[in-house]
């Protein structure tokens, strides 16, 4: 799909109200496929992207072109080319920021939210020592080149023990043996950290839900549950214990449950 001048690659399936599941790093539209497989069968139509220099869609050179306000122009593209005038956003990893980022820029697009790992952007900054220690890596990723070679070091070895569990760890190296893709994925790091303007900005008032797995390296819960001071809608919470950062991947039918009880209460009457 043409969007904003670049080419995305979207996975679009089933029929019903529009889902749309937006991946982090270092993922693709494939870290969905379990939860893509149980909202078709629950009548609801999904659509995956995968983001601008991940995956299969383009990686145009030039730090310009990964600003955030660009990953949001191109979540907004894809919903227009598909004629979805509103969808549940669901978003893992940096994907969370994102649909959140796209809610505030336009909040008439947005049924829901669903903020999986990561919660509201101005959390991590507040959310204390204790997560300052665990996002270490962003200030590392900020040095191009730096970055590349410690993440590809000995066949890949650091970044196997960074992910600390990836179920598809394997998948994720194979992609990134293409010095392109290693250095686009890593360009949302390098733009990301700068937020634009609507980072701080209150949620719109939509059914919001945060879900935080106790096994994650990366985030702590205080960040999560202080994602509430940033909503003005219904808000929910869920802990999901003994997993890790790719909790849709390692729990798929405990977060299918989740979100499918969540979407079908969003889209009542409140």
């Amino acid at each position: 799909m043409d969007v904003n001048g670049v080419e995305l690659e979207v996975q679009v399936s089933g029929e019903g109200p529009d889902v749309v599941l937006l991946h982090g790093y270092p993922d693709t539209h494939a870290c969905w496929r379990h939860q893509v497989a149980a909202l078709n069968a629950a009548g609801y139509r999904t659509i995956a992207p995968d983001l601008r220099g991940f995956g299969a869609s383009a990686k145009p050179e030039g730090l310009e072109n990964y600003h955030l306000s660009r990953y949001v122009g191109d979540l907004l593209g894809i919903m227009d080319r598909l004629d979805v005038e509103r969808a549940h956003l669901v978003g893992h990893d940096w994907g969370s920021p994102l649909v959140q980022l796209t809610a505030v820029a336009a909040p008439q697009r947005a049924l829901s939210l669903t903020c999986m790992s990561v919660g509201h952007p101005a959390t991590l900054a507040a959310a204390g020592p204790v997560q300052w220690r665990r996002s270490w890596y962003m200030l590392l990723f900020q040095f191009p080149g730096v970055a590349e070679w410690w993440l590809s070091r000995d066949d890949f070895a650091t970044m196997r023990r960074w992910m600390g569990g990836h179920p598809d760890v394997e998948d994720v190296i194979a992609r990134m043996r293409d010095p392109r893709a290693l250095t686009s994925s890593l360009a949302i790091y390098r733009t990301g950290l700068r937020l634009p303007s609507g980072g701080a900005a209150k949620l719109p008032p939509v059914p919001t839900m945060g879900v935080w797995s106790s096994g994650d390296r990366f985030l702590t819960e205080r960040a999560m549950l202080l994602t509430q001071e940033h909503v003005t809608g219904p808000w929910r919470y869920e802990r999901i214990d003994g997993v890790g950062h790719w909790m849709q991947l390692e729990a798929p039918d405990r977060v299918n449950a989740l979100l499918l009880d969540f979407l079908s209460a969003a889209a009542s009457p409140h």
